[in-house]
């Protein structure tokens, strides 16, 4: 938070978006609470750690969602990584019908707004966030 005093004498406060925060391994605990933040836009990235593609991908999204990048709405994002190897990753990729991987799924408010699958190259990861 940073304070400002205007021409009248009174200070203002003005709250910056806090960063992004990487929540590896992430757990159903985890990814409900993440997914449910508010003004934010969460992506969660379904991978295995088998995966070839998903180890491409990982660089490049945890590079375009980290602090200071924002979405083409202005929210920061949080970065949810969910192993489909994992109990709760299975029963997490089942509610969202992850049939492939890596698949990114973007949340706001709790709803998923936008997916793609497949490991992107760093331009359409951008061009992806940059819709959200």
């Amino acid at each position: 938070m940073r304070c400002s005093v205007s021409t009248g004498g009174r200070r203002a406060f003005h709250a910056s978006p806090s960063r992004a925060v990487l929540y590896p391994k992430a757990d159903q605990k985890t990814f409900t609470e993440a997914i449910s933040a508010k003004d934010r836009i969460t992506v969660v990235d379904f991978y295995a750690d088998w995966c070839g593609p998903c180890h491409q991908l990982s660089p490049v999204i945890e590079k375009l969602t980290s602090d200071p990048n924002k979405s083409g709405s202005g929210l920061p994002f949080d970065l949810v990584k969910v192993d489909t190897d994992s109990d709760d990753g299975q029963a997490l990729g089942a509610t969202y019908k992850v049939r492939a991987l890596p698949t990114v799924v973007a949340f706001r408010d709790g709803a998923p707004i936008s997916q793609f699958v497949g490991a992107l190259p760093e331009v359409g990861v951008q061009k992806f966030l940059s819709g959200l």
